[in-house]
């Protein structure tokens, strides 16, 4: 009885991650999809409606012979809380099932709050949000995206550098607060998720991701499958040791890749701070200041050591960079991916796509809602939304 109840909990998975991924589909399509027949598909979508999680509306008319197929779709009341949190300010955000943003809200701050600063900032929010904008809406829960070492077994927060953090439970605090269910995550992790997701590397199975919100962090997709490490920490790309093959391109002896590909060292060259990256690359592109162009070119020989190394350890068919690492690949994509090939082997890298990140400041927002969908997605009757 325990594996018959095992497979339809699976199975309703896989009808309700298809219409979130994908999209509204005709009845048809979903067993089609799923091999399964057609009244077990028509009994799947009856139970996620009553779970209150999919709709079904009558088709367009078509000029087909025969009766056309009810289509399926998720219901939009259905939401997550997504937060971002960054030195400087800590952006929130209502992520739909159905991919779509209710509501967003970057709420600055003056230095780095405490965990339960944020932990009250983020309650406060909700509240607010369930009182007006989301009432009646069904909050899954709240994912937490942070720039740090985060423990995937309990959202510790084990250590994040830049907002002064040590051993903080984040998620605790959070749930306790709110009385939803929280989730907490490494920022680039969660920018990895969804850049596979709905992003640059969608549909591509081995992805390596590197991302410089806050110093460098990565994510790793291996065979479609994110990979966390042990205790959650892999993907921590910017506290190895760039092999730099010319020493008069260090400037940190000793240091790691986030010493020395950091874009706070081309905003002081150009006299700027606090600029986001489309202000960062218009800036550089109208800059005549040649030491901008000798650091930029530097920090791009720095970058391409590291992810030539990345590559031969991992062979991804796919390099996404997203934040600054991304401006250094649209200002020279041709070099950059030279450049790995370079000190790569041959044949890890002949197929090799270096890509920047589609989904722009959204990416650790929309990562941040998947960890929070990502239960109910998995066993979706075990799993039904808090009001």
């Amino acid at each position: 009885m325990e594996a018959v109840l095992g497979a339809r909990e699976a199975n309703l998975g896989r009808v309700l991650q298809i219409l979130h991924l994908e999209g509204p589909q005709p009845r048809a399509s979903l067993t089609e999809r799923t091999g399964l027949n057609r009244s077990t598909t028509a009994s799947l979508i009856a139970e996620l409606v009553e779970l209150g999680l999919v709709e079904e509306s009558a088709p367009e008319p078509t000029n087909r012979v025969g009766r056309p197929s009810p289509v399926a779709s998720v219901d939009p009341r259905v939401v997550a809380i997504a937060a971002n949190t960054e030195v400087d300010a800590v952006t929130l955000a209502a992520v739909r099932l159905d991919q779509t943003v209710a509501l967003r809200e970057r709420i600055p701050v003056d230095g780095p709050l405490t965990p339960e600063q944020t932990a009250d900032l983020i309650a406060g929010r909700v509240r607010d949000w369930q009182d007006a904008a989301l009432a009646g809406s069904r909050i899954v829960g709240i994912g937490m995206a942070v720039p740090g070492l985060v423990r995937v077994a309990d959202g510790l927060v084990r250590q994040a550098p830049h907002l002064g953090w040590r051993d903080a439970p984040l998620r605790d605090l959070v749930a306790c607060r709110t009385g939803l269910p929280a989730f907490v995550e490494n920022d680039a992790s969660l920018g990895a998720v969804a850049e596979h997701l709905f992003g640059a590397a969608r549909g591509i199975d081995h992805v390596v991701y590197l991302d410089s919100a806050s110093g460098i962090g990565g994510g790793l997709v291996v065979h479609g499958m994110p990979v966390t490490g042990a205790a959650g920490y892999a993907g921590e790309f910017g506290q190895n040791r760039p092999g730099i093959l010319d020493a008069a391109d260090q400037r940190a002896p000793g240091g790691v890749l986030e010493d020395e590909v950091n874009r706070d060292r081309v905003l002081a060259l150009l006299g700027l701070s606090g600029v986001d990256e489309t202000m960062l690359a218009a800036a550089i592109a109208s800059s005549a200041d040649p030491a901008v162009a000798i650091e930029l070119s530097r920090q791009t020989r720095v970058l391409a050591a590291a992810l030539a190394n990345a590559v031969n350890v991992l062979n991804p068919s796919i390099v996404v960079l997203g934040g600054f690492l991304a401006t250094l690949e649209e200002l020279a994509p041709d070099d950059l991916a030279a450049q790995v090939r370079a000190q790569c082997m041959p044949a890890s890298a002949e197929d090799l796509e270096i890509r920047p990140a589609l989904l722009g400041v959204d990416r650790q927002l929309v990562g941040a809602a998947e960890a929070a969908f990502r239960e109910l997605l998995r066993a979706p009757a075990s799993a039904v939304p808090v009001v």
